[in-house]
């Protein structure tokens, strides 16, 4: 391997050649690999001087297996048939020997005994005496030696690469339990522990605070063994407040990878240091902490105490850690449900520190605390705000639109910089659509002009802003307003990448590829799943919306050759829906849509209804709103009035006379919400009738165009359209395009004359018959 990488990073012409990123992994990887090969050094050059030679560990067991065969060779040779009382054979091992071989007397009654059991000499020749209970100890005790050596360069060398990694450390575990690690040593046996030592070493440990060899993990212990020692020697609150603070630092530090979440284990210590630092901090007010303190002004030991410091930049910083955490965790699994729980943890935080940074008041500080509060207060629905409106609770309870309304007042009144204050309009205006409180929300969002100028924002307020036109658009459509609904939405779904753009997922591109930090950037942005807008709803609230717009506005201009699309995302799924050669049944959301409007088009309210409102598209849908039955009896008003004005702008050319009975009966609905809207489409010349009070029916006048009439007058549009590009190619072609003489070009202008005056002579009959009307 290290040849390898030598001969790659000799070869001067290919790292030339190499991308950026090969040869930046070229360069760590051979770091890397040096270091590592420090331990091994030795091995290597006796490797490199025979690399056919096998290893230390192979050479031990061999030697020891040789040693055991020649003790038991000797042992064989010793024991060769001999003379009765004659002494053992001197081989100089004198002393193994003597202790292995018994005296005469001994030899004398075994060879009697080992007469009476063996019966072959060739058993006695082949009998082989054990080595001894001192030799089995001495080889254990020396391969536990090599094993607990090998056992520490690995865990060195783990430790190492973990923490240039920046991770944790593996625990060596025995019998399924680890062991634990002896508490790290802070002062001698004998030192007088105080203040100023205390003080003293908290300042050595924080002053290895990122170095290259600092042991981050040992840090984070030796910090929380220095807060015991202060604990039981109680030296007051102060100190451990400024020790407690620096865990925390520690702890931020701890994973080196802005991008990547915190370990669970450290979130949980983060999160106990910090609530207890806030509860000592509430509790001795005298104790002021700011990062505006120098350490030359740090006082720990009397009063007016000040620490350097700053909680509001932790509080942010961990309600950070906490949204990476989320997006961490698979959304559909109990660990994110466990991870959710924390949040009120994390609120009572925010809580916490509101109240301390209120003793002093300082404006900036608390402007950004209250934005943190309503950050995870905006997206929340509390239904005791409908109650209130109902009536069925008291209105001295304070619900969460009264709170929100306190915070955003504050910042929009003491905030400095922009972007709270936008960020805290956007947030109100989102908080009161969620409680169906349409003016206000109205209101605020044309007041704000917010959007004017939000594209000069940043991405995220850019995303809290589409999120916010979301929940406006739901709102205004179960206020029946939807034409505002269609407008709050069009942006976000005429794109096509809603999902995107309300930062809840990334869709492949077809043109380009995104590179790897351009993604990572955007999945920072994510917003966490709780905070998810249903997409499936908002597609279905935007069609239906388009779908009550768009389709009377098709029945009253469809031989209008300049007739506009309102909405283009309808239109494009009707269009595919009428190129297919074999309709089925609807199953999606969208072909429920689609069927729900050609049976509008037909003027078949019922029908229509049926499409839209059923049990597949209660449970996908409407059963997700708030009150959901009363969205539901909205949409069947609204299909029942549309369906009308869309069957009499079909069918007017065909009726003399209507009876307003009569359309009431067609599409259940009452005579005088009939004859309403009836009115209200003569009263804005959508109908060119007129209605008979005695007889209650609608007259109708006739003077719109035929069917015929239509198409003949758009024929006659298109061949004069066709004439006058014929002229211009033919000029362009003769070269006399600039060079007209007075006489040419009459034939163009006396046709032109002759379709304008026969336009002026139809409006001018079609004034005639409105006024003696």
């Amino acid at each position: 391997m290290e040849d390898f990488v030598n001969e790659m990073w000799e070869d001067r012409k290919g790292r030339k050649n190499m991308s950026k990123n090969n040869s930046k992994s070229l360069s760590s990887m051979r770091q890397k690999l040096r270091k590592y090969l420090k331990d091994f050094e030795e091995d290597l050059s006796k490797f490199r001087e025979n690399p056919d030679m096998p290893d230390d560990d192979e050479e031990d067991e061999k030697k020891e297996v040789e040693i055991e065969s020649d003790e038991e060779s000797l042992k064989l040779t010793s024991k060769l048939p001999e003379k009765k009382g004659a002494l053992p054979l001197d081989d100089g091992n004198e002393s193994s020997d003597s202790d292995d071989w018994p005296s005469d007397s001994e030899t004398s009654t075994d060879s009697s005994d080992d007469d009476d059991k063996i019966t072959s000499m060739r058993e006695r020749f082949l009998k082989k005496s054990g080595p001894t209970a001192e030799d089995d100890e001495e080889k254990e005790r020396k391969k536990e030696e090599r094993r607990k050596e090998r056992q520490e360069k690995e865990r060195k060398k783990a430790r190492r690469e973990d923490e240039e990694d920046g991770e944790g450390e593996w625990e060596t575990v025995k019998g399924g339990v680890a062991i634990p690690s002896e508490k790290p040593k802070m002062f001698a046996k004998d030192a007088e522990i105080d203040l100023n030592l205390v003080i003293k070493k908290l300042s050595e440990i924080m002053a290895a605070r990122g170095k290259k060899r600092t042991d981050r993990r040992e840090q984070i212990e030796l910090l929380h063994e220095l807060v015991n020692i202060t604990e039981q020697h109680n030296l007051g609150p102060t100190i451990s407040i400024k020790i407690k603070f620096a865990i925390v630092s520690a702890i931020f530090d701890y994973n080196p990878k802005v991008s990547d979440a915190m370990k669970p284990e450290y979130w949980n210590k983060l999160l106990e240091r910090m609530t207890e630092m806030m509860d000592l901090l509430l509790q001795n007010t005298n104790i002021f902490i700011s990062d505006t303190i120098i350490e030359d002004q740090e006082c720990f030991e009397a009063p007016p105490y000040k620490i350097r410091g700053c909680v509001l930049t932790s509080v942010e910083r961990l309600d950070d850690e906490f949204t990476k955490l989320l997006k961490e965790c698979d959304p559909h699994s109990n660990e994110y449900v466990e991870r959710l729980k924390d949040e009120t943890k994390v609120a009572a935080l925010i809580d916490k520190v509101q109240k301390y940074l209120e003793i002093y008041n300082n404006q900036s500080e608390l402007c950004r605390i209250y934005l943190r509060k309503i950050e995870h207060l905006y997206y929340k629905f509390d239904p005791r705000v409908l109650k209130q409106k109902a009536g069925k609770i008291e209105p001295d309870v304070i619900t969460s639109v009264q709170e929100m309304e306190k915070l955003c007042k504050y910042i929009y009144a003491k905030d400095g910089t922009d972007r709270l204050r936008t960020r805290a309009i956007l947030s109100h205006i989102y908080h009161h659509a969620l409680h169906d409180n349409w003016f206000q929300a109205r209101d605020l969002v044309l007041m704000s002009h917010l959007q004017e100028n939000i594209h000069h924002s940043d991405p995220s307020t850019q995303i809290l802003y589409n999120r916010m036109m979301a929940h406006l658009g739901l709102c205004a459509f179960r206020h029946a307003n939807i034409k505002d609904a269609h407008s709050c939405l069009v942006d976000l779904m005429m794109t096509g990448k809603p999902k995107e753009l309300l930062a809840q997922g990334l869709l492949p591109q077809r043109q380009h590829e995104r590179s790897k930090e351009q993604e990572k950037i955007e999945k920072q942005r994510q917003m966490p799943f709780h905070m998810h807008i249903n997409l499936e709803l908002l597609e279905c609230v935007y069609l239906v919306s388009a779908m009550l717009i768009e389709i009377p506005y098709m029945a009253a201009h469809e031989f209008d050759a300049r007739r506009r699309m309102i909405s283009k995302t309808f239109y494009q799924q009707l269009r595919s829906s009428e190129r297919q050669s074999l309709i089925g049944p609807p199953e999606s959301m969208r072909e429920h849509v689609v069927a729900a409007a050609k049976a509008m088009r037909n003027g078949h309210w019922g029908a229509c209804n049926n499409f839209i409102i059923n049990d597949k598209m209660n449970a996908k849908v409407w059963d997700l709103f708030y009150q959901a039955d009363n969205v539901r009896a909205m949409l069947t008003r609204l299909i029942k009035e549309e369906s009308l004005r869309t069957y009499l702008f079909t069918y007017s050319h065909v009726y003399d006379s209507i009876s307003m009975q009569t359309l009431a009966d067609m599409f259940e609905m009452e005579k005088a919400t009939v004859h309403s809207i009836i009115s209200k489409m003569i009263i804005n010349e959508e109908l060119m009738a007129s209605l008979d009070d005695p007889t209650q029916t609608v007259v109708m006048h006739r003077s719109e165009p035929s069917r015929l009439q239509s198409l003949a007058l758009q024929l006659a549009d298109k061949i004069n359209n066709f004439v006058d590009s014929n002229e211009r190619i033919l000029e362009t072609k003769q070269g006399n395009f600039f060079l007209r003489g007075a006489n040419q070009g009459n034939f163009r202008s006396d046709r032109q004359n002759f379709g304008r005056s026969n336009a002026q002579e139809w409006n001018r009959n079609r004034r005639d018959n409105r006024r003696d009307y």
